[in-house]
């Protein structure tokens, strides 16, 4: 689930973004000094270390926060032109607000950071590669609604990612439901392990609206019909299943997860990475070309159904059968244990 209220990024209602234009508004948004910070090593320095740094590095005299810095959801390992961005948010991975705001800055500091070709997302729990967004934060949501349309922060999120010249792989391993589903879908590429990752989207069963993507994704990816089972049906879908519908782009057994995907990203890092830019403009191109537009309508929709009295109801009973914890979060019964519908 993805209903992020308090950061937005507004346009006017009746605009139609292009690609090019929407690039422009996320690009005036990336401060200088995160431009600078992300550029500020070699690439040649990042593939001798070969290590994973996680966040609150500094500069021996503490006076310059080093690239990659103050993170305390995401770890990172860096090899050939390789980002091996891996989120450490114990117990769940909830993407909540302070994982949110790290995933934006993430985004920028990778975008910006011209030594990276290619980022490999994945997730340090065994059990979750992010379980979803985080429901205190709209509980007690207000019941107006702004007539003017606005992105949400996680729609932003997935298309810095998808905009970004470089690729994007997520590498699943455990349960990717509702946000995480949309950041996993957001990513160039998606692989899966067979008999560990599990993929929903559920927030039909809280009368919510997904608002990271999903409604505009999911059909691009699977076709209407399917697009509708899963987003309607809310269950959980294994990486077989998933691969068959065309969510992800395969399932591997798990001890082959791994391997395959670092041989992936570093043989697509190889390659002169203009190429990698132009290619993936000109494939988005025909793929996402009215994306902003459907976005805008998805977030509008999600407020819309966020203010909903019986959503609002459905969230706060959630949370006291067991949303958020972590055996809640494994198989999702709470969600059956919901009042009936009237």
């Amino acid at each position: 689930m993805t209903m992020d209220s308090d950061t937005r990024f507004e346009t006017v209602a009746t605009s139609v973004i292009s690609r090019r234009s929407f690039l422009r508004k996320t690009i005036a948004l990336v401060p200088v000094a995160a431009a600078v910070a992300g550029t500020a090593r070699s690439e040649g320095q990042r593939a001798s270390e070969g290590t994973e740094r996680a966040g609150a590095e500094h500069h021996p005299n503490g006076a310059t926060p080093m690239p990659y810095s103050d993170y305390t959801c995401f770890r990172f390992r860096f090899d050939s032109g390789v980002a091996f961005v891996t989120m450490d948010h114990p117990p769940l991975n909830l993407l909540d607000e302070v994982m949110s705001q790290e995933f934006e800055k993430l985004g920028r500091e990778l975008e910006a950071d011209e030594t990276v070709r290619v980022v490999v997302l994945q997730s340090a729990l065994p059990d979750f590669f992010i379980a979803h967004s985080g429901l205190r934060r709209f509980a007690g949501g207000s019941k107006v609604v702004s007539h003017t349309r606005s992105f949400r922060l996680t729609q932003m999120i997935g298309e810095r990612f998808r905009n970004m010249p470089k690729v994007t792989i997520a590498k699943v391993e455990g349960r990717a439901r509702g946000g995480g589903s949309e950041i996993a879908l957001a990513m160039d590429m998606c692989f899966a392990a067979v008999g560990k990752a599990i993929f929903r989207q559920p927030e039909v069963a809280w009368g919510l609206v997904p608002g990271g993507g999903s409604t505009q994704r999911l059909p691009r990816l699977m076709g209407r019909g399917r697009a509708l089972e899963v987003l309607l049906g809310s269950n959980d879908l294994s990486a077989e299943l998933a691969e068959r519908y065309g969510y992800i782009n395969r399932a591997l057994p798990g001890h082959e997860l791994t391997p395959f995907v670092e041989k992936l990203a570093h043989r697509i890092a190889s390659f002169p990475p203009h190429a990698i830019g132009h290619i993936k403009a000109a494939v988005d191109f025909g793929a996402f070309s009215s994306i902003a537009e459907g976005l805008l309508v998805e977030a509008h929709e999600s407020d819309l159904a966020l203010a909903n009295e019986v959503a609002q109801a459905r969230i706060a009973e959630s949370l006291k059968l067991g949303a958020e914890t972590y055996q809640g979060e494994l198989e999702m019964d709470f969600l059956t244990k919901l009042s009936p519908i009237r």
